[in-house]
């Protein structure tokens, strides 16, 4: 390393040169032939060659080391959106992201076109709050153009101290690039939360992938049978679900089936492929499953989402998921930097790649909102009926009272379309299994067994 400190080395590129070939001709003497990568001469030439005339004739002078990491970050930056150069500062960010609290605007970003794609704001982060939506483009931070920066390099500059402001430059297609100053806030990843929709149907919200999100869903799901004894149902929400710890998703997988293959991992090198099983217990006694994506599920979400699907766990809704089936391992080059490789691709139970395809739903529901139509004032029922008949089972009639309540109850669900159609979905499918009825008929009992 002590090779490239100097700021006015003249023999800089014939040692780096002579370093590449001598490094490569070692190798060569210590592996079979075949098996010898060899360097092509003139491609390092003309790397030499540039590095040289950019020292030399750049409009500003430029130390040999910062030339040199610009340099790994370029290679990485052409290889795939999600290999990068980190330095020790990014170490501490991808220990936040996956572990813990940051400083930020709580955005999960990758590359598009030379740009910064949003692939979802996390739940009630500031960016969220300020309206950023999945597949917006960030072209300006604080004025300065994104255009060939990386993801990791726009992110950092997101980040800062809580409190302080920062603007960012949007680009939504349909509308003109406007401006947006958020501040900044202790980003803490709430990974999983619930809550019921209706009697005995849950609705279970994972946010991100973080090292323990796996435990957390099982202890909302052991809260909500323990709540309701008679759950019928869960709407998993991985809806802008930017993914995470690849474990975390094997975890989550494993709450709801107890056998077979989860996920796994294929790359050039063997010793890097994995496997993952699922484990007998299964904390979700087999309660009907559907699960919803969209275009900001990734990742994690569509292991899980993928899991499920080959499994026959869960109907899966909504629209198609992202698509990044790659698996990034950071790879260490000293103390204080490492670089980020894709290294292999991950693959659902039956063999399926998502990477750049995606999970495709079930059934298919596009983001939109119900508008309920008020009842006609022609419009009249049998109770409303002057001296109408009792219904002779005993149950009190339902008032105008008692109707407006229902409609209270469900207006989360009329908001969100997707999870309205999730929970109908439940619905029909508890309704295919009615209860036995209380008769000594045998035909009816054989037509039910």
């Amino acid at each position: 390393m002590t090779l490239f400190h100097g700021r006015h080395c003249p023999l800089l590129s014939t040692m780096l040169l002579s370093s590449l070939l001598g490094s490569s001709i070692a190798f060569a003497q210590s592996e079979p032939p075949t098996a010898a990568p060899q360097l092509p001469l003139n491609e390092v030439r003309m790397f030499t060659e540039a590095l040289d005339r950019i020292r030399m004739s750049y409009v500003e002078e430029i130390d040999d080391v910062t030339l040199l990491e610009n340099a790994i970050r370029g290679m990485l930056a052409g290889l795939d959106p999600h290999s990068a150069y980190m330095s020790g500062a990014d170490y501490d960010l991808l220990q936040e992201t996956t572990t813990g609290e940051f400083g930020g605007l709580g955005i999960e970003v990758g590359r598009q076109d030379g740009y910064i794609r949003v692939i979802s704001p996390i739940d009630d982060s500031p960016a969220a709050r300020a309206g950023i939506q999945a597949g917006d483009l960030i072209i300006e931070i604080n004025n300065k153009p994104l255009r060939e920066m990386s993801p990791d390099e726009a992110a950092n500059m997101m980040r800062g101290e809580p409190g302080s402001e920062v603007t960012i430059t949007i680009a939504r297609e349909g509308q003109e690039p406007f401006d947006l100053t958020i501040v900044r806030e202790v980003i803490a990843i709430n990974s999983v939360r619930s809550r019921i929709l209706e009697p005995d149907y849950a609705y279970v919200r994972i946010s991100v992938f973080r090292v323990n999100t796996g435990e957390e869903l099982e202890k909302e799901i052991q809260k909500l049978q323990t709540d309701n004894a008679n759950l019928k149902g869960i709407v998993l929400d991985l809806r802008n679900n930017p993914g995470g710890v690849l474990q975390a998703a094997v975890g989550v997988v494993d709450a709801f089936v107890s056998e077979g293959r989860i996920v796994y991992t294929k790359g050039r090198l063997q010793e890097g492929d994995m496997e993952f099983m699922a484990t007998p217990q299964n904390v979700s006694n087999d309660v009907p499953l559907v699960v919803l994506i969209n275009g900001g599920s990734a990742s994690a979400s569509e292991i899980v989402a993928g899991a499920l699907q080959d499994h026959g766990r869960a109907i899966i809704m909504g629209t198609r998921s992202f698509g990044k089936g790659s698996v990034q391992t950071v790879l260490p080059l000293d103390e204080k930097r490492a670089i980020k490789l894709t290294t292999s691709l991950y693959y659902t139970p039956s063999g399926r790649s998502i990477q750049a395809q995606g999970i495709m739903p079930d059934i298919v529901v596009d983001e939109a909102f119900v508008t309920r139509r008020s009842r006609d004032v022609a419009q009249y029922n049998e109770s409303d009926l002057q001296g109408h008949l009792q219904n002779g089972n005993g149950d009190a009639e339902i008032t105008d009272e008692m109707a407006q309540a229902l409609i209270s109850a469900e207006e989360v669900l009329v908001n969100d379309y997707p999870l309205n159609e999730a929970l109908n979905v439940l619905k029909g499918i508890n309704a295919f299994k009615p209860a036995r009825p209380a008769t000594n008929s045998g035909s009816f009992a054989q037509r039910n067994n």
